[in-house]
């Protein structure tokens, strides 16, 4: 326990201190934020490769409704929403690498029951599970790569973790179809598996780059060198274990409910994330029911939401100058929050023009191309709303910007997992048709949210307790 709080004994980093994981080599860093861009996109991968496998597991498991079986991505969604917030607290005991370490062995082990599974409960009870602990890198690998970049080179790093963690969701049917059409529904659990061994040890070779945890594990061995209890750091725990973990549990449920910037943002976001999983139910009806593809050619049919989100996430060093060129904040010197929000507002519209575009393009006798085409505009779209939308919750809370995060995690997942539920009812009652017009005209009543907060956000920020004040 910390005595005495002399500044002349405060343990922090010096100048070029090679412990701090911002000065390590270059090379190392960028192997860093790659080995966590490519471990977050397995997580993500799994996820949505699941729905490739649908058909084979409804008829090996004698299940007669769809709905049952999609109800793995379902609860796969729920484990990510409860492990990103459990498991990313735990980081602040004990720190990251070994939450890592724990949770993406677990992951790998709870893909063994899928791969074996005699009955579709032991998939649906083993997704959840092995979403739990996939939630960890969900919720932690950002903070990872921001502890190993500085304010000048963070935007690009995200940029490129991203690159991959965006274009997980598609990049998993396009994978899953070919290996469902020619291996069957159980080798997409054992490819994920084999990727998964790697992500772990990819892990093994990032070192601890939390600072509250280096910085802790500093100053005991200080104290124990000198015997002098008078060392200390800002990061020292007040609270033990079970509080902070209590804290953090509670808060991002708190700020979900009372929060006027998390209660739109959270809906708006999740809307938008629902309606893309929702495209993992619409797509194989499209392309396979309807235009009688195979599912491996099937799966080829995200390459143009695949495209969007890429091109979104390269459009970065040209949304940082529209940025720059916003009002700065007196305090900080920087623009406001509310100057990433311009990017959303540009993605609220491109979302339901892709909607659009893809529902009365679905059908045959229209080329195929159209509908795929449609997939730019929509993953655009996507890639700027959540890129843009988080940046700004961050920015907003700054010290509360996990929480805030985490319960913005809560609510995507939450809806994301129940809305593909009722896709294939919706598709079969209204056709491709007007099932995308109605999706298309819901979030184009959610656009005003993002217009609203990008002129008034700033009125809204200065009357959040938690922003001015904190708890």
């Amino acid at each position: 326990m910390v005595v005495a709080r002399d500044a002349r004994f405060e343990v922090t980093w010096k100048a070029e201190d090679a412990e701090n994981p911002r000065t390590w080599p270059v090379w190392y860093r960028r192997f860093i934020v790659a080995a966590m861009s490519f471990s977050t996109t397995i997580v993500v991968i799994y996820t949505t490769m699941y729905t490739s496998g649908v058909d084979g597991m409804q008829k090996e498991f004698n299940v007669s409704s769809e709905t049952v079986v999609l109800l793995g991505l379902t609860t796969n969604l729920f484990g990510l929403a409860l492990g990103s917030v459990v498991l990313s607290s735990l980081s602040e005991i004990y720190g990251r690498r070994p939450v890592y370490l724990i949770s993406v062995l677990l992951f790998g082990i709870l893909i063994l029951p899928v791969a074996l599974a005699r009955n579709i409960e032991a998939v649906l009870i083993s997704r959840f599970f092995g979403g739990f602990f996939g939630g960890t890198m969900i919720a932690s690998a950002p903070g990872t790569v921001t502890d190993v970049t500085n304010e000048q080179h963070r935007a690009l790093a995200l940029s490129c973790w991203s690159l991959g963690t965006m274009n997980g969701p598609v990049l998993g049917p396009i994978i899953g179809g070919f290996i469902y059409q020619y291996l069957g529904w159980r080798w997409i659990n054992w490819l994920v598996m084999i990727c998964s061994a790697v992500s772990l040890f990819l892990m093994f070779l990032v070192k601890e780059t939390y600072a509250p945890a280096l910085l802790r594990k500093r100053t005991k061995k200080i104290q124990l060198e000198t015997g002098d209890q008078r060392w200390w750091c800002l990061y020292d725990h007040e609270e033990t274990g079970f509080e902070i973990i209590r804290t953090n549990l509670i808060r991002p449920f708190r700020m979900i409910v009372s929060e006027p910037i998390c209660i739109f943002w959270n809906l708006y976001v999740g809307v938008v994330y629902a309606v893309l999983f929702l495209c993992f139910v619409a797509y194989p009806i499209v392309f396979q029911e309807l235009r009688g593809w195979a599912p491996g050619l099937a799966g080829l049919s995200y390459c143009g939401i695949g495209t969007g989100t890429a091109i979104a996430v390269t459009l970065e060093p040209l949304i940082r100058r529209c940025i720059a060129m916003h009002p700065r904040d007196s305090m900080t010197g920087r623009p406001t929050p509310e100057a990433a929000v311009f990017a959303v507002c540009v993605g609220s519209f491109l979302i339901p023009i892709g909607e659009f575009w893809f529902a009365w393009t679905a059908r045959p006798p229209i080329h195929w191309i159209w509908p795929i085409l449609a997939g730019l505009p929509f993953g655009i779209g996507n890639g700027l709303v959540f890129i843009y939308a988080t940046n700004y919750i961050a920015g907003s809370y700054t010290v509360y910007a996990a929480s805030a995060l985490a319960g913005n995690s809560i609510v995507r997942y939450g809806l994301a997992g129940v809305l593909p539920l009722a896709g294939s009812k919706l598709y079969s009652t209204l056709g491709a048709n007007w099932a995308g017009t109605m999706l298309a005209l819901i979030e184009v009543t959610l656009i005003p949210i993002p217009f609203i907060f990008y002129k008034y956000g700033h009125k809204i920020r200065v009357q959040s307790p938690m922003i001015v004040k904190g708890f």
